[in-house]
């Protein structure tokens, strides 16, 4: 299998990370951690992780801190230490890894880019009551709206890249400090016209650990879509 590398990008994920860790590598899969110094001492379970397992990295960040700072830096170093396939998921299990060798094929049968997608035939949003359902919808809906996005589920997290993709994306040019660098990524893949293909996963609300998606969080995405697609211009 090509070196794939799984990005987490964390924050107070301590009740999750290690069994998360320990599903990723049983699927031959390495692991990097882009770390937020969580005062939960998560950075110190994938530390110790990592000095008994040599594919679990660990991005131990002190400054910069943000979801989207976090993600560009995981892409970066992923890109130095070799990968050739990177996946990027979020660390608290709404994200399945038993998706992960679906969003691998969609990349060997010619996908530059493949996401996992709540809103194709086949996907499904699970534990989450309905307004946060609507909510989610329109808010891809918008977003791919304003984007010119060819995907449905715009704001989904759960991608996989080829290394040639993610070259081309350059995550060190990227500007995003928290949520908002899913849809700059997706931006900058369709004005390069990488080629994006999405795959039905289930997406399930956390069950450990407290999110830190706000409805002030999601409001500030939809302003925060306009001067994405200012920059592109």
């Amino acid at each position: 299998m090509p070196r794939t590398i799984v990005t987490l990008p964390t924050y107070n994920e301590a009740e999750n990370i290690r069994l998360l860790i320990q599903e990723l590598r049983a699927l031959g899969l390495e692991v990097l951690v882009a770390e937020d110094n969580s005062p939960d001492g998560t950075w110190r379970i994938v530390a110790e992780m990592g000095e008994a397992d040599s594919g679990v990295y660990l991005l131990h960040r002190l400054e910069k801190k943000g979801r989207g700072f976090a993600g560009a830096e995981a892409f970066s170093r992923a890109l130095e230490l070799g990968a050739e396939r990177i996946v990027e998921m979020d660390a608290d299990f709404s994200h399945q890894p038993r998706f992960i060798p679906d969003l691998l094929r969609a990349l060997d049968s010619g996908a530059d880019l493949a996401v996992g997608s709540r809103l194709v035939p086949g996907g499904q949003d699970v534990g989450r009551g309905w307004f946060r359902v609507q909510l989610t919808r329109f808010s891809c809906f918008y977003a791919r709206l304003v984007l010119g996005l060819p995907i449905h589920d715009a704001n989904s997290g759960f991608r996989a890249f080829t290394r040639a993709a993610m070259e081309k994306i350059r995550p060190d040019t990227l500007i995003s400090a928290g949520p908002s660098i899913v849809h700059e990524v997706f931006a900058r893949a369709q004005r390069l016209g990488l080629r994006m293909t999405e795959i039905p996963i289930t997406f399930v609300e956390r069950q450990r650990g407290t999110s830190e998606l706000t409805l002030s969080r999601l409001l500030d995405g939809f302003v925060k879509v306009w001067r994405i697609r200012r920059l592109g211009r």
